[in-house]
């Protein structure tokens, strides 16, 4: 080995060290936290902060990249950080001692300020970046006296050792290095074991069985699902329902202790358990729920079955006093939404669900109970995991979107989306059949129109709504000979109004635009 290479092997093995001992104390930190503080660890409470910091642009632009794998980008994302620092800290402690341990301290400092700005902190997980911390630099310091050890000799501090004894040390450290990795890794899967509650809850909501409505959606109209190749189906499946919430781990919350409460602007406050809830007189709906984050012609939007009680009769129950205009619901993880009380009080079926597609939610949408109000965007309306309604006012309280630069109120827009045939994709030349969705949530849709190439709007068929609260599929065939095409879409709602021409980005509340896209017609 050259004097170059003698020089950097060093530091390639402190680095190493630091990797090996950071990632030891976040193991550490997530195990003790599945034990005594299931709902908030070191990890997810920064990354939580990391959400929060984020400008909203910087959001949507992960949004659009990723989409509904955006947590799994920011975990990612989260840990080549981490690791890029472990290494630094490892390299600087080699060079001079104690520098490390200055880095890794930094990691407990911000994983402590992390914890202390989630909603959802307790006594048990405050001290748990310090542990992580504290069980990094001891773990560094251990593997980088084993290194010196290694470059050492009885004839001075530096001096190289030569034959048994420098590979006798040697071994050591690499048996220490590994050792440590090894335990790391163990830890890891442990953490994920314990930490998964999930499963637990799981099970129980597999053996939940969810009571008959009291009054069961109406049926699907004949002839709403148009059966194109490529066409999404009428109903979304559970397992293809968009997600898009601020939990990088989704909340394990059991049904048995789950209580909601309604407080604030009223004459009665109220704590609702689960039974409680299920003996009420549930209603069945099919309704179509939308990110405000959806991009013109995009797919963060779905349509489902959904079980449960009117929030408006809770509501009742509790009596909300004049001057109250909104109410505030907080999920299990912290997370608010502010709604207007009137949206949750008229005859629309603003539900407190516990069912979706004929089966309890699942955990990703909320178990075991969330909210699904028609109409408005998810980011004012469709808390999940639900714990609280408190009414209130807009004057008052905000919901965890608005002062991140989004509106209060979040009412749908009237939009559209050409399905079929997918944008880029050849077809042959001929009857060339189009289809896809239109939507105005709560208000419902009259018609839907294509033109070609900026001519003329042509009427595509629509087919019946399940409800004024759903999408509506539409088709139609158009005579298209070899060359490229601009198709665009434009529906029109049940009052009239058509939807906006105009191109508006998703933020402050929705996007406007027409869908378009390009056709290659080939012989």
């Amino acid at each position: 080995m050259n004097s170059d290479s003698q020089s950097r092997a060093p530091g390639r093995w402190a680095a190493a060290a630091g990797v090996v001992a950071v990632t030891a104390g976040v193991v550490l930190g997530e195990l003790v936290a599945a034990l005594v503080s299931p709902s908030l660890s070191p990890v997810t409470a920064v990354g939580g902060a990391v959400i929060d910091a984020v400008p909203p642009a910087v959001k949507e632009w992960a949004i659009a990249l990723f989409g509904t794998a955006d947590k799994v980008a920011l975990l990612t994302g989260m840990g080549l950080a981490i690791a890029a620092l472990a290494a630094l800290a490892g390299v600087v402690e080699w060079r001079r001692r104690f520098a490390g341990f200055a880095v890794i301290a930094v990691f407990g400092v911000v994983g402590l300020l992390a914890v202390l700005s989630r909603a959802q902190v307790t006594g048990n997980a405050i001290p748990l970046p310090l542990l992580a911390a504290g069980t990094g630099i001891l773990v560094l310091r251990w593997l980088i006296l084993r290194l010196r050890d290694w470059g050492r000799d009885p004839a001075g501090p530096d001096a190289p050792q030569a034959g048994a004894a420098a590979g006798t040390e040697r071994r050591r450290f690499l048996q220490a290095l590994g050792g440590g990795a090894v335990v790391a890794m163990v830890g890891g899967v442990l953490a994920a074991a314990l930490r998964g509650a999930a499963a637990g809850v799981s099970e129980l909501r597999s053996k939940l069985s969810l009571p008959s409505p009291a009054s069961a959606a109406p049926p699907v109209p004949a002839g709403a699902e148009i059966r194109l190749s490529g066409m999404d189906p009428l109903v979304t499946p559970n397992q293809d329902f968009y997600r898009i919430d601020t939990a990088l781990t989704v909340p394990a919350v059991d049904p048995d202790s789950w209580v909601l409460r309604v407080t604030g602007l009223v004459e009665r406050e109220i704590e609702l358990d689960f039974a409680t809830l299920l003996a009420k007189p549930m209603i069945e709906r099919h309704m179509t729920i939308a990110c405000v984050s959806n991009e013109v012609g995009g797919d963060l939007i779905g349509n489902a079955l959904w079980l449960g009680w009117p929030v408006r009769e809770l509501l009742a129950m509790a009596g909300p006093k004049t001057g109250a205009d909104m109410v505030l619901s907080r999920s299990k993880d912290g997370w608010t939404a502010g709604t207007p009380l009137e949206v949750l009080t008229d005859d629309r079926d603003a539900l407190i669900a516990v069912g979706m597609n004929g089966e309890p939610l699942p955990l990703e949408h909320g178990f075991p109970v969330r909210l699904i109000v028609p109409g408005l965007y998810g980011y004012v309306s469709a808390t999940k995991w639900l714990t609280e309604l408190k009414v209130t006012r807009f004057a008052d309280d905000v919901g965890y979107w608005t002062p991140r630069g989004w509106t209060d109120r979040g009412p749908i827009k009237t939009s559209s989306r050409i399905d079929v045939p997918r944008a880029g994709r050849s077809v042959r030349a001929g009857s060339v059949a189009f289809g896809g969705v239109a939507w105005a949530q709560h208000t419902g849709i009259s018609k839907v129109e294509l033109r070609v190439n900026r001519g003329p709007w042509q009427a595509a068929a629509l087919a019946p709504g399940i409800s004024r609260d759903t999408w509506y599929q539409w088709q139609l065939s158009l005579p298209l000979t070899t060359g490229q095409y601009e198709i665009q879409v434009r529906a029109t709602d049940l009052k009239g109004q058509p939807q906006v021409e105009e191109r508006s980005p998703v933020a402050p509340d929705g996007a406007t635009g027409f869908h378009t896209i390009r056709v290659d017609v080939t012989p």
